[in-house]
This record gives C-alpha cells, sequence and structure tokens, in this order.
C-alpha cells in the first residue's frame, strides 16, 4: 500500500477522497472513482493518517472490523481510538507505538503480536503494517493497513498445544522406555553375574576334583614307571599315559584359565590385562604393540566391574583373531583422571558401519551392555579395508572426563 500512496499520488488527493464510500456517495461522487474503488474492493482495512494522527480516510471493511461506521472515526486519534492499551489492559504510550514511529522516522514497519480495540471494548489480534506518505519530499502522515489474525492465533495457539502433548507423550514415551531399557540392562548385568558365578563354581570344582584325580593319577603313572622296564611294552604304555596325563593336565588348566582367570581373582585386574594381551600375541602370531599408562593413585576395579571389564577386552581382542585378517594390532591401556580408557586398533579389512550396528552383531552388543551398566561406552570406528579401532571408556568410581580415549 505504501507504493499507492506516495508522492506519485500526492496526499491532496487523500483528502479529497477521504470519508470513504459513504462519504463519496452523499457527495454524490461517482462508483468509477479509482481510489475509493481500490479502497473499498479490499477485504483489509486501511486508514490514513496526519501528522497528528488523526484519521483522513478508512475504508468500509477496516470501520466495519473495528466496530465503528467510517463517519465516526474520520478526524479522530486512532492511536487513542484502536491502540491505546496492550492485550492485559497496560496503558500504550503513543510515543511507543510502532504506527506513528513508522512516519515520524520515515521508515515503513509490519507488527503481529499486538491488538486493536474495538468499540465495544473488546480486541482482537490483528497484523499491521504503517508506511509513511511522502508528498514533496516531506512526510505527511501514513496509511495503515490492518486485518483480524484471530483465525490464525487461534491455530497457532491449537498447533502449540498439540506440540506440548505431544513433546509430553514423547517425554512420558522416553521415560518408559528408558525404564524398560535400565530393567533390562539389570537384567543383562544380572546373567552377567550369575554366569560369571557358575564360571567360578565350575572352574573351582574341575580344580578341586578333575585336577586332584589328575594329579593323583600322574603320582601312580610315575610310580609305575620306575618300577617297569622302560624297554618292555608295559613300560612304553605306561610312559605313554604319563604323556597323556600331562596334556589332560595343561587343557583342564586352560579350561579353567577360560572359565575363570585366577591372575585377575589374585593380582588384579591391570596384571590380568596385561597377561591377556600377552595370551593373544603369542597364540594370534600378530605384530602386537602393547601400551600400559597406569595411574598409581587410580585403584584397579574390582568385583563385577573388573570382571565386565576383562570380559570386553577378551572380546575385543577375539573378534580380532577370528574377522580383522589383520598382521598388527596395537593396544592402548590407559587408566587416571577416575576414568579407564582401552583401545585395541588393528590394520584388518574393517567392517561396514551398519554390519556393526547390526542388531545380529551379537559380541559388540554385549560389550556396549555390559559397558552401559556401569557407566561407560564403547565406540568402534572402521571402514572396509581400513582397519578396525576399537575404543572403550569406563568410570572408576566416578563421572568420566569428556576427553576421549587415548
Amino acid at each position: 500500500m505504501g507504493a499507492v500512496f506516495d508522492s506519485h499520488t500526492g496526499f491532496s488527493e487523500y483528502a479529497r477522497a477521504r470519508g470513504s464510500v459513504a462519504g463519496a456517495v452523499a457527495a454524490g461522487k461517482p462508483w468509477n472513482d479509482r481510489l475509493t474503488l481500490l479502497l473499498e474492493s479490499t477485504g483489509e482495512g486501511i486508514f490514513g493518517i496526519d501528522l497528528d494522527g488523526r484519521c483522513t480516510f478508512i475504508n468500509r471493511a477496516g470501520a466495519e472490523m473495528l466496530g465503528y461506521r467510517p463517519e465516526q472515526v474520520l478526524g479522530r486519534n486512532m492511536h487513542y481510538l484502536i491502540h491505546h492499551a496492550h492485550v492485559d489492559g497496560r496503558h500504550y504510550p503513543i510515543d511507543e507505538c510502532p504506527i506513528f514511529r513508522a512516519f515520524w522516522q520515515g521508515l515503513p514497519c509490519r507488527i503481529d503480536s499486538e491488538v486493536l480495540w474495538r468499540a465495544n471494548g473488546g480486541f482482537f489480534p490483528a497484523e499491521y503494517s504503517s508506511h509513511p506518505i511522502i508528498d514533496a519530499g516531506a512526510v505527511q502522515g501514513a496509511v495503515v493497513t490492518f486485518v483480524d489474525i484471530s483465525e490464525r492465533k487461534q491455530a497457532e495457539e491449537m498447533l502449540r498445544q498439540t506440540k506440548d502433548e505431544l513433546e509430553l507423550r514423547v517425554a512420558a514415551r522416553t521415560r518408559e522406555l528408558s525404564a524398560a531399557l535400565a530393567q533390562l540392562r539389570e537384567l543383562s548385568a544380572y546373567a552377567h553375574s550369575v554366569r560369571e558365578e557358575e564360571r567360578r563354581r565350575i572352574a573351582r570344582e574341575i580344580h578341586d576334583e578333575l585336577g586332584s584325580l589328575l594329579v593323583g593319577l600322574k603320582l601312580d603313572v610315575n610310580w609305575l614307571n620306575k618300577r617297569l622296564d622302560g624297554e618292555t611294552e608295559t613300560g612304553r604304555k605306561c610312559r605313554a599315559m604319563g604323556r597323556l596325563i600331562d596334556g589332560a593336565v595343561e587343557n583342564v588348566g586352560r579350561i579353567i584359565t577360560d572359565l575363570r582367570p585366577s591372575i585377575l581373582d589374585h593380582q588384579g585386574l591391570w596384571a590380568a590385562l596385561e597377561w591377556q594381551a600377552q595370551e593373544f600375541a603369542e597364540a594370534a602370531e600378530i605384530t602386537c604393540e602393547s601400551q600400559f599408562d597406569i595411574d598409581p593413585d587410580a585403584g584397579a576395579p574390582a568385583g563385577a566391574l573388573a570382571i565386565a571389564v576383562f570380559r570386553i577386552f577378551q572380546e575385543m581382542l577375539s573378534n580380532v583373531a577370528r574377522h580383522a585378517q589383520a598382521s598388527s594390532v596395537v593396544i592402548r591401556v590407559a587408566a587416571g583422571d577416575g576414568a579407564l580408557a582401552i583401545e585395541v586398533a588393528d590394520n584388518g579389512r574393517g567392517a561396514a558401519p551398519d554390519a556393526l550396528a547390526s542388531p545380529h552383531a551379537y559380541g559388540v552388543l554385549g560389550m556396549r551392555e555390559r559397558a552401559g551398566h556401569f557407566g561407560g561406552a564403547l565406540t568402534i570406528d572402521s571402514a572396509p579395508g581400513a582397519g578396525t579401532r576399537v575404543r572403550l571408556r569406563i568410570p572408576l568410581g566416578g563421572p568420566v572426563p569428556e576427553a576421549e580415549a587415548p
């Protein structure tokens, strides 16, 4: 509208045309007046004000929207008539009114966060714009267009309420899922503890029962071997039996170690991790570089936490041996600042991210569940042909610092 009411048209035309259609008809002015037709053909409210804020013209749509007849508005100060208060009833000073600032400063404005007041004392949310009227290079007043946006505000309020309700539902469902996840994690941890306790029991019984039997059998075979001629058939058979018993004793020791490494119970987690790294390097025949940086003040975890860390470390190395097809691996273990960090990086064939995130990647899922139960996190960086790096970071009785794993 500012482009219409500018110096090309002239303020004098507004003065001659003011009074709207009603005024035009009363004066006998024909309907083909272009300016009058333009004002009355729009559904938006349009009015003009002079430098004193008095209404110089208003179209019928605007007057009806405000609850007045056009002639009741002409010559009245529009701020005091329709814009005198905020929605909460607070007084709206005229020097803060954007409509008046528009022509005082010679700049247009557009506002959709205020209300206009009707003749009956009610109000409606409005979107209005004010453009200065310029004649001969001087500001003579302003043209204001406005619309009732009650329906839009109601729609926005309904949208906001719907969004709030949806967020509440999502939050409630998230809490339910979090609670379910916590229960599953507790159940998983309980299952792990039961399994570890069963492994400990089986390892102890194998050691106490089968180990004792094998030792006794070995002593008896040695006793027979000393009393038999080693060159006879019986002597040779006795020595073969001794070798079989030695192999059985070695296998029983390996089974006991797999079930429950005694070094973990007797020498602690740090020694157990170093032992496991050495065992892996010897068994896998892979170039293995191990770096252990343990703060002397970092106490070694014990109990369920130590078992969880050790089992995760075992799974890391087992995955390298079974899947990586690597020629070298780097193992880093660091403890300090209230956290334990373990990294296993190989130069193997790697894997696609979706394969590692698959619900059927049970080894990865198991490691993450064990770590998550103790407030830790397991991350895997891998790509086909680019090797794999697995990092575990887990707190040692306190919050985990923001720094990354080594």
